[in-house]
Protein backbone atom coordinates (compact mmCIF):
# COMPACT_ATOMS: atom_id res chain seq x y z
CA UNK A 1 0.00 0.00 0.00
CA UNK A 2 1.16 3.37 -1.36
CA UNK A 3 1.21 6.70 1.12
CA UNK A 4 0.63 10.16 -0.69
CA UNK A 5 2.32 13.02 1.53
CA UNK A 6 2.52 16.08 -0.40
CA UNK A 7 6.13 17.67 0.13
CA UNK A 8 6.58 21.25 1.98
CA UNK A 9 6.53 23.06 -1.98
CA UNK A 10 3.29 21.19 -2.83
CA UNK A 11 1.33 21.72 0.58
CA UNK A 12 2.15 26.06 -0.23
CA UNK A 13 1.31 25.46 -3.52
CA UNK A 14 -1.71 24.74 -2.22
CA UNK A 15 -2.78 26.90 -0.11
CA UNK A 16 -1.13 29.75 -2.56
CA UNK A 17 -4.14 28.34 -4.68
CA UNK A 18 -6.96 28.66 -1.73
CA UNK A 19 -5.49 32.21 -0.72
CA UNK A 20 -6.32 33.18 -4.30
CA UNK A 21 -9.69 31.58 -4.56
CA UNK A 22 -10.69 33.21 -1.53
CA UNK A 23 -9.13 36.81 -3.00
CA UNK A 24 -10.89 36.06 -5.94
CA UNK A 25 -14.26 35.56 -4.07
CA UNK A 26 -13.84 38.70 -1.84
CA UNK A 27 -13.27 40.66 -4.74
CA UNK A 28 -16.25 39.09 -6.28
CA UNK A 29 -18.17 40.11 -3.61
CA UNK A 30 -16.78 43.69 -2.81
CA UNK A 31 -18.21 43.80 -6.71
CA UNK A 32 -21.18 43.35 -5.97
CA UNK A 33 -21.73 45.52 -3.20
CA UNK A 34 -20.21 48.13 -4.75
CA UNK A 35 -22.92 47.19 -7.88
CA UNK A 36 -25.95 47.34 -5.43
CA UNK A 37 -24.83 50.29 -3.79
CA UNK A 38 -24.47 52.22 -7.13
CA UNK A 39 -28.40 50.77 -8.30
CA UNK A 40 -29.59 52.07 -5.21
CA UNK A 41 -28.51 55.19 -4.87
CA UNK A 42 -29.03 55.93 -8.99
CA UNK A 43 -32.84 54.31 -8.20
CA UNK A 44 -32.75 57.47 -5.00
CA UNK A 45 -31.48 60.21 -7.52
CA UNK A 46 -34.15 59.22 -9.94
CA UNK A 47 -36.88 58.86 -6.99
CA UNK A 48 -36.01 62.22 -5.57
CA UNK A 49 -35.80 64.03 -8.90
CA UNK A 50 -38.45 66.31 -8.04
CA UNK A 51 -37.32 67.48 -4.92
CA UNK A 52 -34.40 69.82 -5.24
CA UNK A 53 -31.37 70.14 -2.99
CA UNK A 54 -27.72 71.62 -3.01
CA UNK A 55 -25.74 69.03 -4.06
CA UNK A 56 -24.27 66.38 -2.45
CA UNK A 57 -20.38 64.94 -2.00
CA UNK A 58 -20.63 60.90 -4.16
CA UNK A 59 -19.74 59.72 -0.42
CA UNK A 60 -20.00 61.89 2.01
CA UNK A 61 -23.50 63.23 1.09
CA UNK A 62 -24.65 65.98 2.93
CA UNK A 63 -23.11 65.03 6.58
CA UNK A 64 -20.10 68.05 6.17
CA UNK A 65 -22.96 70.75 6.03
CA UNK A 66 -25.08 68.50 8.76
CA UNK A 67 -22.42 68.95 11.72
CA UNK A 68 -24.05 68.47 15.12
CA UNK A 69 -23.56 71.78 15.78
CA UNK A 70 -24.60 73.60 12.93
CA UNK A 71 -27.79 70.80 12.04
CA UNK A 72 -30.75 73.48 12.77
CA UNK A 73 -28.96 76.32 11.44
CA UNK A 74 -28.75 74.29 7.89
CA UNK A 75 -32.15 73.06 8.50
CA UNK A 76 -33.73 76.37 8.81
CA UNK A 77 -31.85 77.80 5.69
CA UNK A 78 -33.35 74.68 3.55
CA UNK A 79 -36.64 75.43 5.07
CA UNK A 80 -36.70 78.92 3.35
CA UNK A 81 -34.69 78.15 0.35
CA UNK A 82 -36.77 74.83 -0.79
CA UNK A 83 -40.81 74.48 -0.13
CA UNK A 84 -42.12 71.96 1.16
CA UNK A 85 -40.10 69.14 1.70
CA UNK A 86 -35.93 68.38 0.99
CA UNK A 87 -33.57 65.48 0.46
CA UNK A 88 -31.08 64.89 2.74
CA UNK A 89 -28.28 62.07 1.65
CA UNK A 90 -26.18 60.66 4.87
CA UNK A 91 -23.82 59.00 2.69
CA UNK A 92 -23.22 57.71 -1.23
CA UNK A 93 -26.34 55.30 -1.36
CA UNK A 94 -28.40 56.42 1.93
CA UNK A 95 -30.98 59.40 1.81
CA UNK A 96 -34.60 60.67 3.13
CA UNK A 97 -36.88 63.50 2.20
CA UNK A 98 -37.09 65.98 5.06
CA UNK A 99 -40.32 67.16 5.19
CA UNK A 100 -41.50 70.45 7.16
CA UNK A 101 -44.84 71.25 5.42
CA UNK A 102 -48.06 71.02 6.93
CA UNK A 103 -49.82 69.69 4.19
CA UNK A 104 -47.07 67.19 3.02
CA UNK A 105 -47.70 66.56 7.36
CA UNK A 106 -51.27 65.53 7.13
CA UNK A 107 -51.07 63.10 3.86
CA UNK A 108 -47.79 61.09 5.65
CA UNK A 109 -49.29 60.85 9.35
CA UNK A 110 -52.71 60.02 7.95
CA UNK A 111 -51.33 57.20 6.57
CA UNK A 112 -49.86 53.56 8.21
CA UNK A 113 -46.16 53.40 7.16
CA UNK A 114 -43.93 51.96 9.32
CA UNK A 115 -41.36 53.51 11.28
CA UNK A 116 -37.93 54.06 9.08
CA UNK A 117 -36.53 50.86 10.05
CA UNK A 118 -32.80 52.14 8.75
CA UNK A 119 -32.48 54.36 12.26
CA UNK A 120 -35.27 53.66 14.70
CA UNK A 121 -33.46 50.11 14.26
CA UNK A 122 -30.72 50.90 16.13
CA UNK A 123 -32.57 52.30 19.04
CA UNK A 124 -33.81 48.20 19.58
CA UNK A 125 -31.25 47.12 21.90
CA UNK A 126 -32.27 49.94 24.26
CA UNK A 127 -35.70 50.14 24.21
CA UNK A 128 -36.94 46.96 22.54
CA UNK A 129 -40.17 46.86 20.02
CA UNK A 130 -42.65 48.79 22.84
CA UNK A 131 -45.36 51.24 21.46
CA UNK A 132 -42.60 53.28 19.62
CA UNK A 133 -40.57 51.02 17.14
CA UNK A 134 -44.02 48.45 16.56
CA UNK A 135 -46.17 48.31 13.53
CA UNK A 136 -48.73 46.85 12.48
CA UNK A 137 -51.50 44.60 13.53
CA UNK A 138 -48.79 44.49 17.30
CA UNK A 139 -49.15 48.02 17.57
CA UNK A 140 -52.56 48.51 17.14
CA UNK A 141 -52.80 45.88 19.97
CA UNK A 142 -50.15 47.73 22.38
CA UNK A 143 -51.94 50.82 21.86
CA UNK A 144 -55.61 49.56 22.62
CA UNK A 145 -54.18 47.49 25.66
CA UNK A 146 -52.67 50.72 27.15
CA UNK A 147 -54.79 53.92 26.26
CA UNK A 148 -56.85 53.09 29.33
CA UNK A 149 -53.84 54.45 31.30
CA UNK A 150 -54.41 57.61 29.82
CA UNK A 151 -58.23 58.17 31.34
CA UNK A 152 -58.53 61.03 32.71
CA UNK A 153 -59.57 59.25 36.15
CA UNK A 154 -55.92 58.21 36.28
CA UNK A 155 -54.47 61.35 35.24
CA UNK A 156 -56.68 63.74 37.86
CA UNK A 157 -54.63 62.36 41.02
CA UNK A 158 -51.37 62.26 39.19
CA UNK A 159 -51.49 65.95 39.07
CA UNK A 160 -50.73 65.77 43.35
CA UNK A 161 -48.02 63.92 42.38
CA UNK A 162 -46.70 65.96 40.00
CA UNK A 163 -46.77 69.00 42.26
CA UNK A 164 -44.70 67.09 45.13
CA UNK A 165 -42.27 65.91 42.84
CA UNK A 166 -41.95 69.96 41.20
CA UNK A 167 -41.81 71.09 45.03
CA UNK A 168 -39.08 68.70 46.10
CA UNK A 169 -36.65 70.33 42.83
CA UNK A 170 -37.36 73.60 43.66
CA UNK A 171 -36.59 73.12 47.63
CA UNK A 172 -33.45 71.50 46.09
CA UNK A 173 -33.23 75.13 43.85
CA UNK A 174 -33.43 77.28 46.59
CA UNK A 175 -30.20 75.05 48.69
CA UNK A 176 -28.14 75.80 45.54
CA UNK A 177 -28.91 79.50 44.48
CA UNK A 178 -27.87 80.50 48.18
CA UNK A 179 -24.48 79.88 46.54
CA UNK A 180 -25.14 80.74 43.54
CA UNK A 181 -27.57 81.83 41.66
CA UNK A 182 -26.60 79.87 38.15
CA UNK A 183 -27.85 77.07 37.59
CA UNK A 184 -28.29 74.38 34.86
CA UNK A 185 -31.54 73.21 35.24
CA UNK A 186 -31.96 70.47 32.78
CA UNK A 187 -30.66 67.73 34.98
CA UNK A 188 -32.53 68.73 37.85
CA UNK A 189 -35.62 68.75 35.78
CA UNK A 190 -34.74 65.26 33.93
CA UNK A 191 -34.59 63.74 37.86
CA UNK A 192 -37.59 65.46 38.98
CA UNK A 193 -39.82 64.17 35.87
CA UNK A 194 -38.58 60.53 36.04
CA UNK A 195 -39.47 60.82 39.81
CA UNK A 196 -43.16 61.77 38.78
CA UNK A 197 -43.26 58.67 35.97
CA UNK A 198 -41.71 56.25 38.54
CA UNK A 199 -44.63 56.94 41.29
CA UNK A 200 -47.62 57.74 38.76
CA UNK A 201 -46.63 55.07 36.21
CA UNK A 202 -44.98 52.01 38.42
CA UNK A 203 -46.57 53.20 41.61
CA UNK A 204 -43.54 54.05 43.27
CA UNK A 205 -44.37 55.67 46.46
CA UNK A 206 -41.61 57.79 47.71
CA UNK A 207 -39.28 60.43 46.36
CA UNK A 208 -35.99 59.81 44.87
CA UNK A 209 -34.68 62.66 43.48
CA UNK A 210 -31.65 62.18 45.08
CA UNK A 211 -31.60 58.33 44.44
CA UNK A 212 -28.10 56.87 43.04
CA UNK A 213 -30.25 54.18 40.60
CA UNK A 214 -32.20 57.09 38.97
CA UNK A 215 -29.08 59.25 38.25
CA UNK A 216 -27.11 55.99 37.34
CA UNK A 217 -30.22 55.69 34.56
CA UNK A 218 -30.24 59.47 33.22
CA UNK A 219 -26.92 59.11 32.95
CA UNK A 220 -27.29 56.05 30.43
CA UNK A 221 -29.76 57.32 28.72
CA UNK A 222 -27.94 60.39 28.17
CA UNK A 223 -25.06 57.90 26.70
CA UNK A 224 -27.46 56.29 24.36
CA UNK A 225 -29.16 59.22 22.87
CA UNK A 226 -25.36 60.67 22.16
CA UNK A 227 -24.01 57.46 20.51
CA UNK A 228 -27.13 57.06 18.25
CA UNK A 229 -26.72 60.02 16.76
CA UNK A 230 -23.18 59.83 15.43
CA UNK A 231 -23.70 56.16 14.45
CA UNK A 232 -26.76 56.56 12.56
CA UNK A 233 -24.33 59.51 10.32
CA UNK A 234 -21.27 56.47 10.12
CA UNK A 235 -21.58 54.66 7.29
CA UNK A 236 -19.79 51.82 8.61
CA UNK A 237 -21.25 51.66 12.36
CA UNK A 238 -24.78 50.47 10.69
CA UNK A 239 -23.58 46.21 10.69
CA UNK A 240 -24.46 45.10 13.91
CA UNK A 241 -21.11 43.19 14.21
CA UNK A 242 -19.05 45.97 13.10
CA UNK A 243 -20.57 48.55 15.87
CA UNK A 244 -20.13 45.76 18.66
CA UNK A 245 -16.65 45.85 18.11
CA UNK A 246 -16.06 49.43 18.51
CA UNK A 247 -15.13 51.30 21.35
CA UNK A 248 -18.76 53.45 21.23
CA UNK A 249 -20.44 49.74 20.33
CA UNK A 250 -19.12 48.69 23.60
CA UNK A 251 -20.24 52.54 25.06
CA UNK A 252 -23.52 51.12 24.34
CA UNK A 253 -23.93 48.16 25.33
CA UNK A 254 -22.98 49.12 28.87
CA UNK A 255 -25.21 51.89 28.56
CA UNK A 256 -28.30 49.68 27.55
CA UNK A 257 -27.36 47.17 29.90
CA UNK A 258 -27.59 50.00 32.65
CA UNK A 259 -31.07 50.85 31.40
CA UNK A 260 -32.29 47.48 31.51
CA UNK A 261 -31.46 46.99 35.29
CA UNK A 262 -33.29 50.09 36.16
CA UNK A 263 -36.35 48.76 34.39
CA UNK A 264 -35.97 45.16 35.54
CA UNK A 265 -36.00 46.45 38.98
CA UNK A 266 -39.10 48.30 38.51
CA UNK A 267 -40.88 45.46 37.11
CA UNK A 268 -39.45 43.16 39.80
CA UNK A 269 -40.61 44.98 42.46
CA UNK A 270 -44.49 45.75 41.72
CA UNK A 271 -44.54 41.46 40.73
CA UNK A 272 -43.77 41.14 44.59
CA UNK A 273 -45.97 43.51 45.75
CA UNK A 274 -48.76 42.29 44.18
CA UNK A 275 -48.28 39.24 45.56
CA UNK A 276 -49.67 40.19 48.84
CA UNK A 277 -53.17 40.22 49.01
CA UNK A 278 -54.08 43.88 50.05
CA UNK A 279 -51.80 45.21 47.47
CA UNK A 280 -53.60 43.25 44.76
CA UNK A 281 -57.52 43.90 46.70
CA UNK A 282 -56.57 47.88 46.42
CA UNK A 283 -55.50 47.28 42.44
CA UNK A 284 -59.06 45.08 41.89
CA UNK A 285 -61.04 47.92 43.35
CA UNK A 286 -59.32 50.43 40.99
CA UNK A 287 -61.45 51.75 38.58
CA UNK A 288 -58.90 52.12 36.27
CA UNK A 289 -55.63 50.49 36.70
CA UNK A 290 -52.39 52.43 36.13
CA UNK A 291 -49.66 51.83 33.65
CA UNK A 292 -47.75 49.16 34.44
CA UNK A 293 -50.47 47.19 36.44
CA UNK A 294 -51.96 47.51 32.57
CA UNK A 295 -49.02 45.65 31.35
CA UNK A 296 -48.70 42.48 34.25
CA UNK A 297 -52.27 41.94 34.15
CA UNK A 298 -52.76 42.28 30.26
CA UNK A 299 -54.07 39.27 27.97
CA UNK A 300 -53.63 39.64 24.34
CA UNK A 301 -56.17 38.76 22.05
CA UNK A 302 -55.26 34.94 22.21
CA UNK A 303 -55.48 34.78 25.73
CA UNK A 304 -51.75 35.07 26.35
CA UNK A 305 -50.22 37.34 28.64
CA UNK A 306 -46.94 39.82 27.43
CA UNK A 307 -43.56 37.81 27.34
CA UNK A 308 -41.29 39.33 29.50
CA UNK A 309 -39.30 40.78 26.60
CA UNK A 310 -42.55 42.59 25.34
CA UNK A 311 -43.15 44.02 28.74
CA UNK A 312 -39.87 44.98 29.63
CA UNK A 313 -39.64 46.81 26.09
CA UNK A 314 -43.21 48.89 26.87
CA UNK A 315 -41.92 49.90 30.14
CA UNK A 316 -38.15 51.05 28.94
CA UNK A 317 -39.98 52.98 25.77
CA UNK A 318 -42.33 54.53 28.56
CA UNK A 319 -39.68 54.89 31.04
CA UNK A 320 -37.49 57.56 28.44
CA UNK A 321 -40.42 58.78 26.93
CA UNK A 322 -42.46 59.43 29.80
CA UNK A 323 -39.66 61.37 31.81
CA UNK A 324 -36.68 62.36 29.14
CA UNK A 325 -39.17 64.12 26.70
CA UNK A 326 -41.06 66.13 29.36
CA UNK A 327 -37.80 67.05 31.35
CA UNK A 328 -36.44 68.09 27.40
CA UNK A 329 -39.93 70.23 27.12
CA UNK A 330 -40.18 72.14 30.63
CA UNK A 331 -36.16 73.46 30.51
CA UNK A 332 -37.10 74.78 27.39
CA UNK A 333 -40.03 76.08 28.31
CA UNK A 334 -38.76 77.87 31.23
CA UNK A 335 -35.65 79.49 29.06
CA UNK A 336 -38.11 80.49 26.89
CA UNK A 337 -39.82 82.82 29.76
CA UNK A 338 -36.52 83.25 31.02
CA UNK A 339 -35.11 85.21 28.05
CA UNK A 340 -39.07 87.27 27.58
CA UNK A 341 -39.60 88.40 30.96
CA UNK A 342 -42.63 90.75 30.01
CA UNK A 343 -44.37 87.43 29.12
CA UNK A 344 -43.17 85.55 32.19
CA UNK A 345 -44.13 88.05 34.64
CA UNK A 346 -47.42 88.02 32.58
CA UNK A 347 -47.80 84.51 33.55
CA UNK A 348 -46.77 84.86 36.70
CA UNK A 349 -49.54 87.00 37.40
CA UNK A 350 -52.45 85.10 36.21
CA UNK A 351 -51.30 82.21 38.44
CA UNK A 352 -50.60 83.80 41.59
CA UNK A 353 -54.68 85.13 41.08
CA UNK A 354 -56.09 81.83 40.15
CA UNK A 355 -53.71 79.59 43.21
CA UNK A 356 -53.08 82.66 45.57
CA UNK A 357 -50.81 82.00 48.49
CA UNK A 358 -51.91 78.62 49.06
CA UNK A 359 -49.98 77.30 46.00
CA UNK A 360 -51.43 73.73 45.99
CA UNK A 361 -52.60 72.76 42.21
CA UNK A 362 -55.48 70.82 41.05
CA UNK A 363 -56.66 69.26 37.78
CA UNK A 364 -59.26 71.97 37.97
CA UNK A 365 -56.50 74.69 38.06
CA UNK A 366 -55.12 72.93 34.72
CA UNK A 367 -57.50 75.04 32.45
CA UNK A 368 -57.73 78.13 34.26
CA UNK A 369 -54.28 79.21 32.76
CA UNK A 370 -55.21 80.42 29.33
CA UNK A 371 -51.94 82.67 29.22
CA UNK A 372 -49.73 80.38 30.70
CA UNK A 373 -50.62 77.61 28.13
CA UNK A 374 -50.57 80.28 25.36
CA UNK A 375 -46.86 80.55 26.13
CA UNK A 376 -45.97 77.41 26.82
CA UNK A 377 -47.23 76.36 23.23
CA UNK A 378 -45.33 79.14 21.70
CA UNK A 379 -42.21 77.54 23.39
CA UNK A 380 -42.73 74.13 22.40
CA UNK A 381 -43.38 75.39 18.76
CA UNK A 382 -40.02 77.19 19.11
CA UNK A 383 -38.49 73.84 20.63
CA UNK A 384 -40.26 71.08 20.05
CA UNK A 385 -38.94 68.12 22.31
CA UNK A 386 -38.93 65.78 19.60
CA UNK A 387 -37.55 67.35 16.43
CA UNK A 388 -37.86 64.82 14.13
CA UNK A 389 -39.69 61.26 13.36
CA UNK A 390 -39.34 58.68 10.81
CA UNK A 391 -41.42 57.07 8.49
CA UNK A 392 -40.53 54.02 5.40
CA UNK A 393 -43.36 54.52 2.74
CA UNK A 394 -45.17 51.07 2.37
CA UNK A 395 -46.91 52.40 -0.57
CA UNK A 396 -46.49 55.36 -3.01
CA UNK A 397 -47.45 58.93 -2.48
CA UNK A 398 -48.48 61.60 -4.21
CA UNK A 399 -48.15 65.12 -2.17
CA UNK A 400 -51.20 67.93 -2.73
CA UNK A 401 -48.42 69.62 -5.53
CA UNK A 402 -48.76 67.04 -7.57
CA UNK A 403 -45.23 65.67 -6.34
CA UNK A 404 -44.97 61.58 -5.65
CA UNK A 405 -42.56 59.36 -4.39
CA UNK A 406 -42.39 55.62 -4.84
CA UNK A 407 -42.26 52.51 -1.95
CA UNK A 408 -39.15 52.42 0.02
CA UNK A 409 -38.65 56.04 0.54
CA UNK A 410 -37.47 57.18 3.93
CA UNK A 411 -39.04 60.16 5.34
CA UNK A 412 -38.01 62.39 7.39
CA UNK A 413 -41.33 64.78 9.59
CA UNK A 414 -39.15 67.50 10.89
CA UNK A 415 -40.98 69.21 13.25
CA UNK A 416 -38.65 71.49 14.05
CA UNK A 417 -38.56 72.50 10.35
CA UNK A 418 -42.04 72.65 10.13
CA UNK A 419 -42.20 75.02 13.28
CA UNK A 420 -39.78 77.27 12.21
CA UNK A 421 -41.25 77.63 8.44
CA UNK A 422 -41.88 81.35 7.76
CA UNK A 423 -45.10 80.13 5.61
CA UNK A 424 -46.10 78.62 8.08
CA UNK A 425 -45.38 80.95 11.14
CA UNK A 426 -44.63 84.32 9.98
CA UNK A 427 -41.44 85.57 11.78
CA UNK A 428 -40.72 81.90 12.94
CA UNK A 429 -37.77 82.83 15.42
CA UNK A 430 -39.91 85.76 17.12
CA UNK A 431 -41.54 84.15 20.52
CA UNK A 432 -45.19 85.10 20.26
CA UNK A 433 -47.70 83.82 22.16
CA UNK A 434 -50.74 85.53 21.24
CA UNK A 435 -50.47 82.79 17.94
CA UNK A 436 -51.73 80.49 20.25
CA UNK A 437 -55.24 82.54 21.00
CA UNK A 438 -58.72 81.62 21.13
CA UNK A 439 -59.93 82.10 17.64
CA UNK A 440 -56.56 81.76 15.78
CA UNK A 441 -56.65 79.93 12.61
CA UNK A 442 -54.31 77.65 11.94
CA UNK A 443 -53.40 74.08 9.96
CA UNK A 444 -54.70 71.03 11.74
CA UNK A 445 -51.12 70.28 11.47
CA UNK A 446 -48.55 73.41 11.54
CA UNK A 447 -48.11 72.31 15.36
CA UNK A 448 -47.18 69.28 16.15
CA UNK A 449 -45.40 69.08 19.41
CA UNK A 450 -46.59 65.48 19.87
CA UNK A 451 -46.75 64.25 16.31
CA UNK A 452 -49.98 63.71 14.86
CA UNK A 453 -52.58 60.87 13.22
CA UNK A 454 -52.77 57.83 14.71
CA UNK A 455 -49.56 57.54 16.13
CA UNK A 456 -49.49 60.57 18.12
CA UNK A 457 -47.92 60.45 21.47
CA UNK A 458 -50.08 58.70 23.66
CA UNK A 459 -48.90 60.60 26.71
CA UNK A 460 -49.61 63.87 25.50
CA UNK A 461 -52.31 65.14 28.24
CA UNK A 462 -50.05 63.44 30.64
CA UNK A 463 -46.67 65.71 29.44
CA UNK A 464 -49.24 68.65 29.04
CA UNK A 465 -50.23 68.45 32.49
CA UNK A 466 -46.69 68.04 34.03
CA UNK A 467 -45.60 71.06 31.78
CA UNK A 468 -48.35 73.06 33.34
CA UNK A 469 -47.64 71.59 36.99
CA UNK A 470 -43.89 72.01 36.64
CA UNK A 471 -44.00 75.83 35.08
CA UNK A 472 -46.76 76.73 37.35
CA UNK A 473 -44.83 76.13 40.64
CA UNK A 474 -41.80 77.11 39.35
CA UNK A 475 -42.69 80.65 38.83
CA UNK A 476 -44.32 81.52 42.13
CA UNK A 477 -41.19 80.26 43.75
CA UNK A 478 -38.83 82.10 41.01
CA UNK A 479 -37.88 84.84 38.86
CA UNK A 480 -35.91 83.22 35.92
CA UNK A 481 -33.19 85.20 33.67
CA UNK A 482 -30.62 83.47 31.25
CA UNK A 483 -27.34 83.28 31.78
CA UNK A 484 -25.52 85.53 29.09
CA UNK A 485 -22.38 83.65 29.12
CA UNK A 486 -23.54 80.54 28.33
CA UNK A 487 -26.16 80.85 25.44
CA UNK A 488 -27.84 77.08 25.07
CA UNK A 489 -27.06 75.33 21.70
CA UNK A 490 -29.98 73.15 20.31
CA UNK A 491 -28.88 70.12 18.69
CA UNK A 492 -30.94 67.90 17.29
CA UNK A 493 -30.66 63.86 19.12
CA UNK A 494 -33.66 61.87 19.44
CA UNK A 495 -34.93 64.71 21.57
CA UNK A 496 -33.61 68.79 21.13
CA UNK A 497 -30.66 68.80 23.37
CA UNK A 498 -28.46 71.63 24.38
CA UNK A 499 -24.85 70.86 23.63
CA UNK A 500 -24.13 72.99 26.48
CA UNK A 501 -26.63 72.91 28.89
CA UNK A 502 -29.91 75.38 29.90
CA UNK A 503 -28.18 77.66 32.31
CA UNK A 504 -30.50 80.32 34.46
CA UNK A 505 -30.04 82.43 37.13
CA UNK A 506 -32.98 81.90 39.46
CA UNK A 507 -34.21 84.49 42.38
CA UNK A 508 -36.00 83.63 44.65
CA UNK A 509 -39.38 85.49 45.12
CA UNK A 510 -39.82 86.75 49.01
Amino acid sequence: MSVSVLSPTGLLGSISGLLQVAALLGLVLLLLKAAQLYLHRQWLLKALQQFPSPPPHWLFGHNQEFQKDQELQQLKKRVEEFPCACPQWLWGSNARLTVYDPDYMKVILGRSDPKSLGSYRLLAPWIGYGLLLLDGQRWFQHRRMLTPAFHYDILKPYVGLMANSVRVMLDKWEELISQDSHLDIYGHISLMTLDTIMKCAFSQQDSEQTHRNLRSYIQAIGDVKNLFFFRVRNFFYQNDIIYSLTPDGRKNHRACQLAHQHTDRVIKQRKVLLQEDRELEKVRRKRHLDFLDILLFARMENGSSLSDKDLRAEVDTFMFEGHDTTATGISWILYALATHPEHQQRCREEIQSLLGDDASITWNHLDQMPYTTMCIKEALRLYPPVPVVGRELSKPITFPDGRSLPKGIMVSLSFYGLHHNPKVWPNPEVFDPSRFALGTTSHSHAFLPFSGGSRNCIGKQFAMNELKVAVALTLLRFELAPDPSRVPIPVQEIVLSSKNGIHLQLRKIL
